[in-house]
């Protein structure tokens, strides 16, 4: 199974919660409240970062093009 990882620019993010509605696997969520980016907008973390599967469907949903993915399968970079 491919195996993902995401970059989040943080100063981008305004916490619009589309990228966690995508992700089906619970990779993503908000930071906790308090936390809060440049702009004043809780921002997306990564919690469980070994459930990624690279599919990007969060990157796809990011309307400010705040997530980067990458995916690496069993054979190096894909």
């Amino acid at each position: 199974m491919a195996k993902g990882k995401i970059v989040v620019d943080i100063d981008k993010c305004k916490g619009c919660e589309l990228c966690i509605t995508a992700c089906r696997h619970g990779v993503i969520a908000l930071a906790p409240a308090g936390r809060a980016n440049v702009q004043g907008y809780r921002y997306l973390e990564v919690i469980h970062p070994e459930r990624c599967t690279g599919c990007a469907m969060c990157a796809q949903m990011c309307p400010d093009a705040a997530i980067t993915v990458w995916r690496e399968s069993g054979k190096g970079k894909a």
